[in-house]
């Protein structure tokens, strides 16, 4: 056991390895109370995260400088770094308990039925499938990587997925009702993706969450049990319940309001559903006007001759920010033109939204965990 009543804080181990059966062990024991806390992170990326979050050892050696967590901390999962420095997100065993027992309740999971584990778990989307493998009193299936035949042979009974994942198995054209559910988040699914998974058997549920709420807390649009959802007079989304984090490893402050975390997010509630619009910080200004990228993201990426693409702001003298799509063509031989998506884009959105700039690409760039690496893509890179 690691408790020691002199010193209430909790050694913090950084775990840099992929995915397998000793990473699973370490999740158990820093939950169960057997272990340290612990802090996941991928092979090759974890310099920044182990600067920035400074835990007691790394892989088993003690730190010059590092510091423990408190008592009730289980895990640190290091944020993408999309908007900036790692802050580390703290989670407690009881909010992660809370959040993969809302979870199996919702999909209706039962014991002993298999989890496969093909996400970082160094994401809270990974970790949160060893969780929910845990609670259901069963083996996890661990790949170190995704490999899309590997999933389809995996006889797993549930799997999270991000929608670039998703994608790859609708390519193969496979049967995929051999899954009891697949969790679909990290990301906006491109438009006509789930139909093409449930028309080959899938049955995709949708979620909607982040590291401060122990993952997806949304299953298609509705709160899991106990978790309650408002927005807020500034259009953010706020989330209440105990599946929230326990504060930020780097000291900064956490965005509550009252007992409310408010997200970065915007949406609304309609008929008891949550429709997330985009993230405050991706909206576009230009001409005066305001522009959801999340929104142009979606009507492009319903153009038949689009493969994936993203909306970014770049900086312009004359609009304040050019609205710009970065596209990824269908057929490289014949990519849409900006001309095209205009036109495609004049009974769907206000004109003002509709893309002044094109950018044509071989592929969007990636974070980790499967969001569009927005910075990158800002950069030129």
């Amino acid at each position: 056991m690691w408790r020691n009543p002199s010193h209430p804080d909790r050694p913090l181990h950084a775990i840099v390895q992929p995915p397998g059966p000793a990473l699973f062990t370490a999740v158990r024991d820093a939950l169960s109370g057997d272990g340290p806390a612990v802090l996941p992170l991928p092979p090759g990326q974890a310099d920044a995260a182990l600067a920035a979050l400074r835990p007691t050892h790394v892989g088993g050696t003690p730190q010059d400088g590092g510091a423990g967590v408190p008592a009730d901390v289980a895990v640190v999962i290091a944020t993408s770094g999309s908007t900036g420095t790692p802050k580390g997100v703290m989670l407690s065993a009881t909010a992660l308990r809370a959040s993969a027992a809302a979870s199996l309740r919702r999909v209706e999971a039962s014991k002993g039925e298999r989890w496969l584990c093909c996400l970082p778990v160094s994401h809270v989307s990974g970790l949160q499938v060893l969780v929910r493998a845990l609670l259901s009193e069963s083996e996890p299936i661990i790949h170190p990587r995704f490999d899309a035949r590997a999933v389809l042979d995996s006889g797993a009974d549930h799997v999270s997925l991000v929608p670039t994942q998703l994608h790859r198995l609708v390519e193969l054209g496979a049967d995929l009702s051999g899954f009891r559910t697949i969790l679909l988040g990290g990301a906006a699914p491109r438009p006509g993706l789930l139909e093409q998974a449930r028309d080959l058997g899938a049955r995709v549920v949708t979620t909607y969450g982040m590291s401060e709420t122990c993952g997806g807390c949304v299953y298609d649009g509705q709160p899991l049990y106990n978790v309650d959802l408002k927005i807020g007079e500034d259009g953010l989304i706020r989330i209440a319940g105990p599946v929230l984090f326990s504060g930020y490893r780097s000291g900064d402050p956490a965005p509550f309001d009252g007992g409310w975390f408010v997200t970065s997010d915007l949406g609304e509630l309609a008929g008891g559903r949550l429709r997330v619009l985009g993230r405050a910080d991706d909206v576009i200004n230009t001409g005066g006007e305001k522009v959801m990228a999340a929104a142009v993201t979606a009507v492009l990426g319903g153009h038949p001759e689009v493969a994936d693409v993203a909306v970014i702001g770049v900086p312009d003298p004359e609009w304040g920010e050019l609205v710009t799509a970065v596209v990824v063509p269908a057929d490289p031989n014949t990519p849409p033109t900006l001309a095209q998506l205009r036109a495609y884009c004049r009974d769907r959105l206000p004109p003002h939204a509709a893309p002044r700039a094109l950018r044509l690409a071989a592929g969007l760039p990636l974070l980790p965990n499967g969001k569009t690496d927005l910075v990158r893509l800002k950069a030129g890179t």
